[in-house]
């Protein structure tokens, strides 16, 4: 009877090397396999220690060992972020020029139809959620036309080209490998039609805005009374003028862009910076997590730092220090 007693406890009560088990990250980690694990990482040391040192490593271009694919997580990010800047950047290029076209359009006919019509446009896509814009896209334009591919960078039965810039467009143009760079151009195009629609709204709707105060100046009103063309004020003078706020616009939607970026390429499964950002979330990647957030932020102050530089090119009155 006593024998029977001890067995089921002991197969009831776990073993104490279990019990000196701790529970991380989804594994079970012995008390000395922690411990390990803390020397190794310096997490024993003062909280302002770590920071300093991982500020250290981040200077040195050590981003760290990703926690979930075991490789340094600085060949991650060369490998993802090209990929995400390559349709971004393209994005950001046909948002800025139809919002320009546009805006301008509709402050020349403002209160008229044109005008009317361009308000409901930009409206809708200033409502829209990037994903819900993202979705309809994929349906009409792949699922149910089916002219554009739904999802991937490219046919998964080509061969990439060589990795030489990352970007893929440019590395199968510079390959001369002209049959992958025509069906990334064509998997490249819905991903780009979701960022360039969902922010092209704001930039009208500034643009229309600055248009119609500065056709409202004194200087304006002098060029028409020396006798110059419709289309030479506003070439010359109304559309630079115009155009200066949407230079601060365009750094600010570069932010967005990139953290619209996680969304939309999760949809098209467009392995780039946003869907390696959102598996790390998924998967508590924590280092993959801070590295690419680290790296947004210093792009959004790049692109913020290259607007100052543009201000004085379209603006003489603007002088850099």
């Amino acid at each position: 009877m006593i024998f029977i007693v001890f067995s089921l406890i002991h197969i009831i009560l776990p073993s104490p090397q279990a019990m000196a088990k701790v529970y991380i990250g989804g594994s079970h980690f012995t008390q000395a396999e922690v411990s390990a694990i803390i020397v190794k990482y310096g997490l024993s040391k003062p909280i302002y220690v770590q920071f300093f040192s991982y500020l250290i490593n981040i200077l040195h271009g050590n981003f760290g060992i990703d926690s979930l694919y075991k490789v340094p997580e600085m060949y991650l990010l060369d490998k993802f972020i090209p990929i995400t800047l390559e349709f971004v950047i393209i994005a950001i290029i046909i948002q800025v020029l139809l919002g320009l076209l546009t805006g301008s359009v509709a402050a020349s006919w403002r209160n008229r139809v044109p005008d009317w019509v361009i308000k409901v446009l930009y409206l809708i896509a200033w409502a829209m959620p990037v994903f819900l814009l993202a979705t309809l896209l994929q349906f009409v334009f792949a699922y149910y036309t089916k002219v554009l591919p739904p999802f991937n960078i490219a046919n998964p039965l080509l061969v990439p080209p060589k990795t030489i810039t990352g970007f893929p467009l440019l590395d199968a143009a510079i390959e001369g490998d002209w049959t992958y760079f025509d069906s990334v151009l064509d998997h490249i195009v819905l991903p780009v039609l979701a960022i360039a629609f969902a922010g092209f709204g704001i930039t009208t709707r500034i643009m229309r805005a600055s248009t119609i105060d500065v056709l409202d100046k004194d200087y304006v009103k002098l060029s028409y009374m020396k006798g110059l063309s419709r289309w030479k004020v506003f070439r010359g003078t109304v559309f630079r003028n115009s155009m200066i706020p949407i230079i601060t616009l365009t750094a600010l939607q570069f932010g967005f862009a990139i953290a619209g970026a996680v969304v939309i390429e999760e949809i098209f499964i467009y392995k780039g910076m946003g869907f390696f950002l959102y598996q790390s979330t998924v998967s508590l990647d924590y280092i993959a997590i801070l590295s690419t957030t680290l790296i947004i932020g210093i792009s959004v102050i790049i692109a913020n730092f290259i607007a100052d530089i543009l201000y004085a090119v379209v603006d003489p009155r603007v002088r850099l220090d």
